[in-house]
Formats: C-alpha cells, structure tokens, sequence
C-alpha cells in the first residue's frame, strides 16, 4: 500500500514552519496517544503514521529531501521504520511538551529562527549580489560559554526533580510529567550566575552577515542561512536565519516572471511610416524595430532581454508596448503639413481600419433602436 503524504498525515500545507508542523503533531499525537486509546489499533496505527510523519518534518535535511524525493529521499525512522515502543514515544511526546530533560543534566533548548526582510533594487535581483545585514540576536555567552554559571562555579542539580527538569503527577489512570517549576525545565540551578549574561548563557548584541544573492531571485524568495538565527540557551544549537526578498519598484520596468515589461513612448510619424527605436535593457541598450502601421498599444518582444531563471533554465524577454503619441505644439507650417495629409487622405477609410469598423458598429446599433 502506497504511503500517504506526510503534510496530509500532520494536516499541513508544504509551506508550514516549523513551529507549526511541532503544533500540529502535539495536539494529533496527545489525540491518538495508545493510553488516551486503549485496545484501539485504529488510533494506534495513527499514532505511528504521525510520529513517523514528525520525524522526518521536523529535521530540515530530512525534509528537503522528503520535498525533493518523496518517501524515496527518506529513511523514515521512529515509531514506524525503527520499532520503538509506546513508552519511549510516550516519553518523546512529553518530554517535548513539557520541555523536560532525558536522562538527567541541563536541558538544552533550540534557538529561535530569524526572518530577516532585504529590499533590493530590480538591477541587484537579475544580476545577483552580496548584500550586508546587520540585525539583532542572541549569541552564545563568551564568558561562561552558554552555561549560565559564573566562571570557576557548576551549576548544582535540582533537588526537587533530581535533574529531571520534570515532575511527575497522578491524575487516575493517566499519569502526566509537568515542568519544575523550581528549576522551570532546566534540571539544574545556578546559584551563582554569570555576571555578564545573567544565568541565560547567551547575551543579545548586533552581528553583520554577508548574504550572497543567487542571480533571478524575486519578491517572496526566501534564503535561508543555518545556524545563523539566534543561539540557542544552556548550549542547545543555534535557530536559522531566513532573508526574505522585496524588489524595489523601478522606474522603467515591470517584473512577470521572469519577462520584463516596459512602455516605449512612439510618435505619430513613425508609428505611421515605420522605423528603429533605441529601448533600455537591464544590460545596455538594444535596436526596436517599429513596422509601418504599427497601432497604439501593440507589444513587440525581445527575446534573451529578460531575467536569468534563478534555477536555471531559458532567459525571459523583454515585451515594449508601443505608445503612440500626439504631436503637441505644432507651429504654423507642421498644422500646414498635417491639414494636407489629412486632405488627401479623404474619406479613404483604409487608412484607419479600426476607425472604419466601429463607424459600422455605430451604425447598426442606431439602426436597431430605430422605432
């Protein structure tokens, strides 16, 4: 039997973050738990299915590769491939709750990704760039090195969890571990804290970073940077940081994918008798070529004149819509000129086709509401 999607098993888009793929699998995996559903194989083969499905969402690498490859890319493990019991899933599903510590000692805790927004300029996306940022965060204490304690003292274990960080509580049947709210999870005390980051093991400060921009990137690409968010507490790994692109608006081009836009103003006589325009690229200058009778509004395309795909792929184009202007501010002799030309224009309608179909248009729409 083909496996179901792990994003469908958990309820999640493809899109979700990691605090909402841990979200989703507390309250499903608290709902199907075996103790909460005994003598339920139904519950307990959706347990598993969750449990497995959390595995490989919660581990970034694990889940590119389940992105990439499907069930494939993956070696799932937990409950499913790997045959751990009701107790210790039991214990995993709490434990991360609860934010207790297994087997004794300081409980360690993850740093906290970072979204970071970088603007740039239609130019810097196409060709690509190194851009510095400079943001707030939380790093590693340079003094006690993460471990919160004033340098040449321990931190001591909790008497009251006996380093646990959690304590056990009876309600019935159903036996709950809840967070000690002596040491609140660490499973230790620091009776003498270290003067510089005051217990937490890490202290807030500004870092720059150089963030390479791969060529094509668009508003809404995300990169992200590993263990570049903030440090994690009690020496537990750093979060990641996320740029997110925003593209400035440009004062000639639009962006669509990877084709360019622009608007290329046309006067009258050229649009009439044809010629070559000189338009802007991103890259320089390229040759327009107008044909005779060209109409307000028509589109020519360049091809090669757009943006480089930032996966690879063909280059986008460059689409000019003409616009085709009036002459303004003729003197006595251009009003001359253009009275003849309209003279010996006449009442030929082939010069103006567009012109000739909606007089008919006209026509027999007043011919139809004749009473």
């Amino acid at each position: 039997m083909a496996k179901r999607d792990y994003y469908e098993i958990l309820g999640v888009s493809k899109q979700a973050s990691e605090g909402e793929v841990k979200k989703s699998y507390r309250k499903l995996a608290m709902k199907y738990h075996p103790d909460r559903n005994p003598d339920n194989k139904e519950a307990e083969e959706k347990f598993k299915d969750i449990q497995e499905a959390y595995d490989v969402l919660s581990d970034p690498k694990k889940r590119m590769a389940y992105d990439q490859m499907g069930h494939a890319g993956v070696n799932a493990g937990g409950y499913g491939a790997g045959g751990a019991n009701v107790n210790d899933i039991f214990s995993d599903i709490f434990g991360d709750i609860f934010g207790a510590a297994r087997g004794g000692g300081q409980q360690a805790y993850r740093g906290s990704d970072l979204r970071y927004n970088l603007t740039l300029t239609l130019e810097e996306a196409v060709t690509g760039t190194t851009a510095k940022i400079r943001l707030p965060t939380y790093v590693e204490c340079k003094v006690c090195h993460g471990s919160g304690a004033k340098p040449g003292t321990s931190p001591t274990t909790c008497p009251t969890c006996n380093g646990h960080g959690q304590v056990r509580m009876q309600q019935g049947f159903f036996s709950l571990q809840q967070t000690c709210q002596r040491c609140h999870g660490a499973g230790q005390i620091i009776s003498t804290p270290c003067g510089s980051c005051h217990g937490e093991g890490r202290i807030k400060e500004h870092k720059t970073l150089s963030v390479k921009i791969p060529a094509g990137v668009n508003t809404g690409d995300r990169i992200r940077l590993a263990g570049e968010g903030e440090a994690g507490e009690h020496g537990g790994s750093a979060g990641d940081l996320y740029v997110e692109v925003q593209i400035k608006n440009h004062p000639i081009f639009t962006r669509e994918g990877d084709n360019l836009h622009c608007e290329v103003p046309v006067n009258m006589i050229t649009a009439a008798l044809g010629g070559t325009l000189e338009v802007p690229t991103l890259t320089g200058k390229a040759a327009l070529k107008i044909p005779a009778g060209a109409q307000n509004g028509q589109t020519f395309r360049l091809k090669g004149k757009g943006v480089t795909p930032v996966h690879g792929g063909s280059i986008g184009d460059l689409l000019c819509k003409i616009m085709v202007e009036t002459p303004v501010n003729l003197n006595t002799e251009q009003k001359e000129l253009l009275q003849k030309l309209r003279d010996s224009m006449g009442q030929n309608t082939s010069h103006s086709p567009k012109h000739h179909s909606w007089l008919e248009r006209v026509k027999n729409f007043f011919e139809e509401i004749k009473p």
